[in-house]
């Protein structure tokens, strides 16, 4: 495990940060490249900072977000400091403000330090941390009267200079592992199956699907083919279950802070491994 002081700078839905133990206890005890296709908050990588890592999202504007602390920290930390310090005034009427830029700015497609700034400040001052978006794909998350700083320069910086040993990728997780090998080590945080198969059908505005998990399940024997050590993450689900069949499986509990039903805030997540 990581011994330095970074820690994720954004809240993610189905952040790994309470599994951490579990993970680090079954991680494989060697592998050369680390790839993770999911990176969502990067609770994983950035608690083992592995040598060699390649990471990927399907979400631009967080790829970006991943990019521009990569190549240029001091301008995200200044353009996000400064949007703190605008919004000390009204910061409701800041943040609804801000959110009509964010999702202009990717309705142009302008992937820039404005842009993760906005980002790092929307996540840190909207509901839960929520990454939500609209039939029209605009980010709709209301405000969260938060007056918390959007972001730590310390923790920026330190992501940063890790960063520079680390390949960011964009898109569909298959292409992310086209290039995973014999003793390489793939980490699967895939998005959560429904805990009601019948909930599927309205999980699919979400964009993965049951095409989409089979898909996922499929690479990972392929990879297991190819001798790379994988580890999957999932809702314990008999879906999750039967599509893992032949695979270890460790059951754990865990709680979901981000379900506005308190008494659906703790259930089960399947760790599955294939060595």
């Amino acid at each position: 495990m990581n011994s330095t002081p970074i820690a994720p700078f954004i809240k993610w839905a189905g952040g790994k940060r309470q599994l951490l133990p579990q993970i680090s206890a079954k991680l494989p005890e060697t592998y050369n490249t680390y790839y993770e296709p999911f990176v969502g908050g990067g609770a994983v990588v950035f608690a083992l900072c592995p040598a060699c890592a390649v990471i990927n999202d399907i979400n631009p504007a967080l790829v970006n977000l991943y990019r521009q602390i990569k190549t240029s920290p001091g301008s995200v930390i200044a353009l996000t400091d400064r949007l703190d310090e605008e919004a000390a005034a009204d910061g409701k009427a800041c943040y609804y403000a801000r959110r009509d830029i964010f999702n202009d700015k990717m309705k142009k497609k302008e992937f820039d330090g404005e842009l993760a700034a906005l980002f790092l400040y929307l996540n840190k001052h909207c509901f839960n941390g929520l990454y939500r978006v609209n039939e029209k794909g605009y980010f709709n998350v209301p405000y969260n009267n938060s007056r918390a700083r959007s972001c730590s320069p310390e923790n920026i910086l330190a992501v940063s200079e890790y960063l520079q040993k680390v390949t960011i990728m964009e898109g569909d997780f298959q292409d992310a592992c086209r290039d995973a090998a014999r003793g390489d080590f793939v980490f699967f945080d895939s998005p959560y199956a429904p805990l009601n198969p019948s909930s599927f059908e309205s999980y699919t505005k979400e964009g993965f699907d049951v095409e989409s998990h089979q898909r996922l399940a499929g690479l990972f024997r392929e990879l297991t083919e190819r001798g790379c050590s994988c580890m999957l993450t999932n809702h314990n689900t008999d879906f999750i279950n039967e599509l893992y069949e032949g695979f270890r499986k460790e059951v754990v509990v865990v709680k979901r802070n981000i379900n506005s039903d308190a008494s659906k805030r703790v259930g089960e997540e399947i760790i599955i491994t294939n060595y």
